[in-house]
């Protein structure tokens, strides 16, 4: 058993779905599950439909309407037959959009956003899966709500482990004997049976969850690049593709921010001895990245950029020691706002931490945290993370750069800066 998965760039348009059609064609007589996320940006286009609905925005209809618009758009190019049965099954999947705004909403923004933002999983992998149908009689949709199973945190369920195995093991094992599996990511359910999320990004999570469930041969996720490489694109004009990566390696490198790999995926495989292949659905039978129990290090330092962060730095109103009971009050804080911390440093007075910047988690945290401490913070800040540094790759990132913050381990370097220019 395989388990591919393949994200919204790959099937963002009628060629793409083409294209990763005949990826799995390479794979007749083979056991596989497919996990794919929603279609191009259209996760965006749902979140922005979600904030139209709760602010009850004049724009409401247009940003569904567009949306329905492209999906069928793509249906229009992959099949000739107006009356193809797939036609129907998209229109009867959005109706469950279409009967939650025709209410002012009432319900808690969380539960909303997970009930629309998930519709995008749904709709993409009935095309797809309508589609192979035409190419070979043997596949199946599987909707993963019947299988991963999640508490009521919405946006960001936490997995019922026992209960999720014992479904895939029992029900969809069989199935996957008999056909291709086609199913979403992203998505889950409560044991009420409404629709959660995973969290952003987290369809390599779902197939993660489902290749461990499953005790797969291996996991394939198919990306718009080479494989896993050493640094952005986007930072770097030179990058060297990583042909071999340990699951320790690749961990810290989701953790900190690299993102051709979500930070949940790793370890579900990792417990069962999975190797995880990265390859490029551009060019599909070049080498990739291959993901496993190896205990070498990174041939090459890794740089990992997050821009827009925030520099926050906590101090006592007493100018007493940062103690245990200040830490863990502050933690506590972090994770009642839902912020995930991306480095920290402490000294005896003061505790400084970096995130992502959220003008609303930022103002309500701010307004619990100087109940108790004095507190700073810088916005429009960056945090550069290097695994397996040297002083000539930290001279190479903080180049007219004014060093806020930095941190080192034994083989990461994180450094929180901001253009010289900007600093007053």
């Amino acid at each position: 058993m395989k388990v591919f998965k393949f994200g919204g760039a790959s099937v963002k348009d009628a060629e793409g779905i083409k294209n990763v059609a005949s990826i799995i064609g390479k794979h007749k007589g083979e056991r596989l599950l497919i996990v794919v996320s929603a279609m191009g940006k259209i996760t965006n286009k749902l979140e922005e439909l979600t904030t139209a609905y709760l602010t009850q925005r004049e724009d409401l209809h247009q940003i569904f309407e567009a949306v329905k618009q492209y999906h069928f758009g793509i249906l229009n190019e992959l099949f000739t037959d107006a009356n193809h049965p797939v036609f129907n099954d998209i229109v009867n999947t959005f109706v469950e959009i279409d009967w939650l705004i025709e209410e002012e909403p009432n319900d808690a923004p969380d539960y909303i956003y997970d009930q629309i933002v998930s519709i995008g999983e749904l709709v993409s992998s009935k095309i797809l899966a309508a589609y192979l149908n035409t190419l070979q009689p043997n596949v199946n949709w599987v909707d993963a709500r019947n299988f991963i199973h999640t508490d009521n945190t919405y946006r960001e369920g936490l997995v019922n482990w026992e209960k999720t195995n014992a479904e895939i093991e029992h029900n969809l094992k069989p199935l996957l004997m008999q056909y291709i599996g086609v199913t979403q990511g992203f998505i889950g359910s409560t044991s009420e049976n409404f629709t959660t999320t995973l969290g952003r990004d987290g369809s390599d999570y779902s197939a993660a969850i489902f290749s461990a469930c499953l005790s797969a041969e291996s996991l394939t996720i198919w990306k718009d690049v080479p494989g896993v490489l050493n640094a952005d694109p986007k930072w770097f004009d030179e990058t060297e593709r990583i042909p071999q990566l340990s699951y320790h390696d690749a961990i810290e490198l989701a953790y900190y921010g690299a993102t051709v790999i979500h930070p949940k995926t790793i370890k579900p495989i990792q417990n069962k001895n999975i190797p995880l292949y990265v390859r490029s659905f551009l060019q599909p039978d070049a080498e990739g990245t291959d993901i496993s129990e190896l205990k070498n290090y990174l041939p090459v330092p890794s740089f990992i950029f997050k821009v827009n962060q925030v520099l926050l730095s906590i101090f006592p109103k007493d100018f007493s020691f940062i103690i245990e009971e200040n830490l863990s009050d502050i933690f506590s804080l972090f994770h009642n706002h839902r912020i995930k911390i991306n480095t920290m440093l402490n000294s005896a007075i003061s505790f400084s931490i970096s995130f992502d910047y959220d003008e609303k988690k930022l103002e309500s945290l701010m307004a619990d945290l100087s109940a108790g401490y004095k507190v700073k913070y810088n916005t429009g800040v960056e945090l550069v993370t290097i695994r397996y540094y040297n002083q000539k790759t930290i001279d190479r990132v903080t180049l007219n750069k004014n060093v806020l913050l930095e941190v080192k381990s034994r083989h990461t370097c994180q450094i929180v800066m901001r253009d010289k220019k900007e600093t007053t």
